[in-house]
């Protein structure tokens, strides 16, 4: 089992104007996410965000950061987001056992010990989305199946954008510190998200983009000032990582899915800041 943790630090604006496609993407993008057997994390200092992908096969993993955080476990002063992207699977919550089916989601409070994740076939293991952010207060656990997830309609197909988002951590229908989080599947035909586009200067966010309707199909993903615009290139099951005065939004070779969390002082999910498509550069 291979556990890796890198650290990506924090951008003023002006940095990116003078970075490079190579350099963009080693600051950015976490270009390998799910691995057999493997934990691989990234620790941003955007609002001290931890992702990344937890991929059990014959043995159980879990998540154990505690010189790194100067704590005694991971979670003592975190909270953690979760969803499964590929087969069955199982999360152990100090003891107690959940199920996980593709697509499901859990939301694991601060204070919590232990959580190991498993997989239900070594051939076609879960492939845990983990998101955690700090905390100062203990929510309770909570299993957030994708049934019963929040869906929001949006977009039309004359603007190539007609999408589903689906609520899964939203303080509209349950309590965090300050972590959101929720998944948007895109309808065949469709291929721009979050278009136009917008910032939100009070919390951060990250893309994870996956379940290509074409594995040779790519994202483009777009970040920057909205007058400073840059763009990462995507493949499936792979991850970016937005500063709170960026742009986010993206186009696909064909249609795509992606989960986004967000954390930050402000848990208002409409509380963004739309940016005329006249100010795009």
């Amino acid at each position: 089992m291979t556990f890796q943790m890198v650290t990506r630090y924090a951008h003023a604006p002006e940095d990116i104007q003078h970075y490079d496609t190579s350099k963009l993407r080693e600051e950015f993008l976490m270009g390998k996410l799910f691995n057999p057997g493997d934990i691989l994390l990234t620790y941003t200092y955007n609002d001290r965000m931890i992702f990344g992908g937890v991929t059990p096969t014959t043995e159980p993993l879990e998540i154990k950061l505690s010189k790194e955080l100067g704590v005694d476990f991971f979670l003592q002063r975190r909270e953690l987001g979760v969803i499964n992207i590929g087969g069955k699977g199982s999360i152990t919550i100090n003891g107690q056992t959940e199920e996980m089916v593709k697509q499901d989601g859990y939301y694991i409070g601060m204070g919590t010990e232990h959580v190991v994740f498993a997989s239900a076939d070594a051939n076609d293991p879960a492939k845990f989305y983990v998101v955690s952010t700090p905390a100062h207060k203990t929510y309770p656990n909570k299993k957030l199946p994708f049934a019963n997830a929040l869906a929001k309609p949006i977009g039309d197909q004359n603007h190539m954008n007609k999408r589903v988002i689906y609520k899964y951590i939203d303080a509209s229908q349950m309590d965090t510190c300050q972590l959101q989080m929720g998944y948007t599947v895109l309808e065949p035909g469709s291929s721009w998200n979050t278009m136009p586009a917008h910032t939100h200067a009070r919390r951060m966010e990250t893309y994870m983009y996956f379940d290509f309707t074409d594995p040779d199909a790519r994202v483009f993903h777009f970040l920057g000032k909205p007058d400073e615009s840059r763009h990462i290139v995507l493949s499936p099951e792979q991850a970016v990582v937005n500063p709170s005065w960026s742009i986010h939004c993206g186009v696909g070779t064909s249609s795509y899915s992606f989960i986004w969390a967000m954390c930050g002082e402000n848990q208002t999910y409409d509380d963004m800041d739309q940016v005329p498509m006249s100010e795009l550069r």
